[in-house]
């Protein structure tokens, strides 16, 4: 497998004196145990678990003691105990309620043993009961790869780096905006990734596409409370895909008979697998970003690839030139959503958009985000800056002078005036920039 720019966290991670064990969240099939298998590498003994085997799953059922446990758990990996860099990882965690409780020993009594904990699902399936020691464990989000890792993944490693810089030179902006398209098309899916960089065959990912949509489905039955939000759950897995970056109402969704609290239930149920996420609209353009919960969401999922399969919408991206003019924009506005996250390791990390709306017309700005003290609004959207109606109406109220415009075009900074007069800075940023904002406005 190639490499994940999470492994700089895990080191980071590893690396601090009151180090707790970490425990990795994020939905089936993102590569979580191989990450791990990774990581293991920096270290002199690797000790593994999987609790879904019953060997494994009975250590942590009989209440012993933690020395008597650590000696089951080295003979089970066929190890002696060693004063040296050790990495314990337990696989599949949710199995076992007393595992996961059992994880502030291992932060007070054997804090030299570097823990990390993973499992499916984990606070869907974990009896409501249980829960993490609070103050014992810290978290980690693992998303599918960024568009930074699939350069890595297909070879580009010069390119990688200097994009990791976003030094890229205008002679290669055609080169990238290709590479990215096809980032776009396949998405970000680490098996998908990988066989498409030893292959380079789009149409044979068609079957893993396929494997892990199936997958997601089977496992509605695992976290369904009931046949109707067992039978919901299904519903939004077969026809939601279609309503990707799109603001949604529960009720009757997807042209379903369903009502808004069993729709809105199977909705949070799904944002806990961290299949998808609701992202709510914001009204203000001033720090704290506050969401607004009683207004509608945009449905963003986990991964663009995903989308394009599920709502067949392949064959139209494949081979255009600006994703723009690709399904209304939507794909767009996604795949530059799924970068806002793909390079954040935060768990409670989160999307927003703004709205402003009132009986007479209504705005909304695609994205924004916190930096520092400022609200930055973007936009994704090609054309001409006068176009930007809701991005102009923002900025006439924010306390600042930024914003941001993610197009096909190379990178460019506008001068903008709004029709009050104010002027601010539109940072023209090609879409292979989107998990790069931080630092292209720090430096420029």
């Amino acid at each position: 497998m190639f490499y994940r720019n999470a492994i700089a966290y895990l080191r980071e991670w590893a690396d601090r004196e009151n180090r707790k064990p970490l425990v990795l969240r994020g939905a089936r099939q993102v590569g979580k145990t191989t990450l791990v298998n990774e990581f293991s590498k920096d270290f002199e003994v690797y000790l593994k678990l999987n609790l879904e085997r019953e060997t494994d799953f009975n250590l942590f059922e009989d209440n012993i003691e933690m020395e008597e446990l650590l000696t089951a758990i080295y003979l089970l990996n066929n190890q002696s105990k060693k004063q040296v860099r050790t990495l314990l990882f337990i696989d599949e965690i949710q199995n076992s309620p007393k595992a996961v409780a059992k994880l502030r020993y291992f932060y007070e009594d054997v804090p030299y043993i570097h823990v990390i904990a993973a499992g499916s699902l984990l606070e869907s399936l974990i009896d409501k009961h249980i829960s993490f020691p609070v103050g014992r464990v810290e978290y980690m989000a693992v998303r599918p790869c960024s568009f930074n890792e699939f350069l890595g993944a297909i070879g580009q490693n010069e390119i990688k780096e200097a994009h990791a810089r976003a030094e890229i030179p205008h002679a290669l902006h055609s080169k990238m905006i290709g590479l990215f398209n096809t980032y776009t098309l396949i998405g970000g899916m680490p098996e998908v990734v990988d066989d498409y960089s030893k292959n380079k065959d789009i149409v044979s990912l068609q079957n893993l596409y396929e494997t892990l949509l199936t997958g997601y489905r089977d496992d509605v039955e695992k976290y369904a409370t009931g046949e109707t939000i067992r039978n919901v759950l299904r519903h939004i897995l077969t026809n939601g895909w279609g309503y990707a970056a799109q603001r949604i109402t529960f009720e009757r969704f997807g042209n379903s008979s369903y009502r808004s609290r069993e729709m809105g239930e199977a909705f949070r149920t799904l944002e806990k697998t961290m299949l998808l996420e609701l992202a709510y609209p914001t009204t203000s353009c001033e720090i704290p970003l506050s969401p607004e919960p009683k207004r509608s969401p945009k449905l963003l999922w986990i991964d663009t690839g995903l989308v394009n399969y599920a709502a067949g919408l392949q064959k139209e991206l494949f081979g255009v030139k600006d994703i723009s003019d690709a399904w209304r924009g939507r794909i767009a506005e996604q795949i530059v959503g799924q970068e806002l996250l793909a390079t954040n390791n935060r768990f409670s990390q989160k999307r927003f958009f703004w709205v402003r709306e009132n009986n007479a017309a209504s705005s909304e700005v695609d994205y924004v985000i916190q930096m520092g003290d400022k609200i930055i609004p973007i936009e994704v959207k090609s054309g001409n800056n006068a176009k930007l109606r809701s991005l102009h109406q923002y900025m006439e109220k924010a306390p600042h002078d930024i914003a941001i415009r993610f197009w096909t075009n190379p990178f460019s900074i506008d001068e903008v005036k709004t029709p009050s007069s104010k002027v601010f800075r539109l940072y023209n940023l090609p879409y292979y920039y989107a998990g790069q904002i931080e630092k292209i406005i720090t430096q420029r």
